[in-house]
């Protein structure tokens, strides 16, 4: 058996992200059935290769994430990331002062004088 080399991202994935992954490629799986649509046809109305595809109903974490919304588009579940990350529902994030948030981060500026000798 010839060894595999993981990507980046599934050698630093938690339990819990990986668990949620495998869960929303079997709910995948499930709709795509339930639909009575074929592999075939999602690969086709997604823009994805057979093999993609597979890895998506696996919940494959180097699988677009892009694959997966319109994934999710075509089986009819709207566009659920639209409201992932949304501010309005960011507890952390609205526990933050957000009128002292800068609306621009920049990286502070060299002395142009640092470093020269007089």
């Amino acid at each position: 058996m010839i060894p595999t080399m993981k990507s980046g991202i599934e050698s630093i994935l938690s339990p819990h992200v990986r668990r949620s992954l495998v869960k929303l490629g079997s709910d995948l799986s499930i709709a795509r059935r339930k639909r009575r649509l074929t592999a075939a046809m999602m690969c086709e109305r997604v823009g994805v290769s057979k093999s993609t595809w597979q890895r998506m109903e696996k919940g494959d974490p180097t699988a677009s994430i892009g694959a997966y919304a319109q994934a999710l588009f075509v089986l009819g579940l709207g566009a659920p990331l639209a409201e992932l990350a949304d501010q309005r529902y960011d507890e952390q994030g609205l526990l933050l002062d957000a009128e002292r948030l800068p609306k621009r981060v920049t990286p502070p500026r060299l002395d142009s004088n640092a470093g020269k000798t007089s």
